[in-house]
């Protein structure tokens, strides 16, 4: 798989560019905040339908424009795909496949699979449960797009849950006899359904990713530590892991258990939405003990696996390397290269591009003024 093409229209910086792409490596070269992280996010908006550095979308839309359009021509198995997209803040956003409108933008996933690591990962380490949640979330549906449904429909269910209870809240808070509850039950049974759902596909997940965490940070750090991740549920779990029916009827009697703490705090205390994800360095936690370069190193070894766990499934994802070789020192910088060089299509940028090693390196790009220009 490999982007050919992409154009957007009031995208960020961007009042119009579009750019052809080659296989292979493609390093987009200029100085910082000439546009070339935005670029790669425009990718990683076509693959995941959300910005890896703004939780909304309306940052993405160029200021004084009412909207932007993103078109990106994939080549797949010899067939190529054109996915349109339209960012409208504060309204649904639209999307093509194919030159045809599809009924919900979630349909185009799956047809750009992309791995993007940015100095941004570093949350991923340093930063709250939300971030790694989020890391797992957009693997699963990199990996199977079906889950993108699930998703969606435990989020909408979390969010109609607290608002009755938060209603119920308030009401009190006021001197009221508190507000209705009689269809909370009803709550538990959907959040209970998806969020089995949710969580049988993460726990899936990470028992793939797990080894190929730690080979990546072992080849990214030479050896110095191991890494490991673990699932950290907000329910308990019996060993081994059981099937979906059993993680239903746990959350269910989770729900139950918290009934009173839930109804006293106003907001929905257990189910995928509050677990995490763990990492650590040797018998330490990764949160607090890793030095920055640890961190970094993690960060990127998250990246690395999801691309390996995604190969080695048949799944051959665009890899993107923002900003990173700058941060690396320079054995780092080649132990990279070793893991990354035989990806389909490499994207790297730079400031330098002396940073990059010359077995990336391919075709060239400038970046300047709002253009994107092939210069090598």
């Amino acid at each position: 798989m490999y982007v050919r093409h992409l154009e957007l229209v009031d995208f960020r910086s961007y009042e119009r560019v579009a750019c052809d792409l080659q296989p292979g490596g493609n390093v987009l070269v200029g100085a910082n905040g000439v546009g070339k992280t935005n670029f790669v996010e425009a990718l990683g908006f076509v693959a995941t339908l959300g910005s890896h550095r703004v939780a909304t979308d309306a940052p993405l839309v160029r200021a004084g424009a009412a909207s932007a359009v993103l078109r990106c021509a994939i080549v797949h198995d010899g067939r190529e795909l054109l996915v349109e997209l339209e960012i409208v803040p504060g309204k649904a956003n639209r999307a093509r496949l194919g030159r045809s409108p599809v009924r919900r933008a979630r349909d185009v996933l799956g047809a750009l699979r992309l791995v993007l690591f940015a100095p941004e990962d570093l949350e991923l380490v340093r930063g709250d449960p939300a971030e790694r949640r989020r890391y797992l979330d957009d693997l699963l549906v990199t990996r199977q797009p079906r889950y993108a449904g699930v998703r969606a429909d435990y989020e909408r269910v979390v969010k109609q849950r607290n608002a009755l209870l938060r209603t119920s809240y308030l009401a009190r808070k006021v001197g009221g006899p508190g507000g209705a509850l009689d269809t909370l039950a009803v709550w538990d049974a959907h959040l209970a359904r998806h969020g089995a759902e949710l969580l049988a596909g993460r726990l899936e997940l990470v028992t793939a990713l797990a080894p190929h965490v730690s080979k990546a940070y072992d080849a990214v750090a030479a050896g110095r530590g191991a890494a490991a991740i673990a699932y950290r549920p907000s329910v308990e779990l019996p060993d081994p892991v059981p099937d979906r029916a059993a993680l239903e009827a746990a959350l269910l009697e989770a729900l139950r258990r918290n009934r009173a703490a839930e109804v006293e705090r106003g907001v929905t205390l257990v189910g995928p939405h509050r677990d995490d994800l763990a990492l650590s360095l040797g018998s330490l936690p990764a949160k607090g003990y890793a030095s920055h370069g640890e961190s970094w190193s993690l960060a990127l070894a998250l990246r690395l696996a999801a691309y390996e766990m995604l190969r080695s499934e048949g799944i051959e994802p665009v890899l993107v390397l923002d900003d990173v070789f700058a941060e690396l020192d320079t054995g780092r910088r080649e132990r990279l290269a070793d893991l990354v060089g035989g990806a389909s299509q490499l994207l790297v940028t730079c400031a330098v591009p002396d940073d990059v090693p010359e077995r990336l390196r391919g075709a060239r790009y400038e970046v300047r003024d709002g253009k994107i220009t092939r210069v090598a």
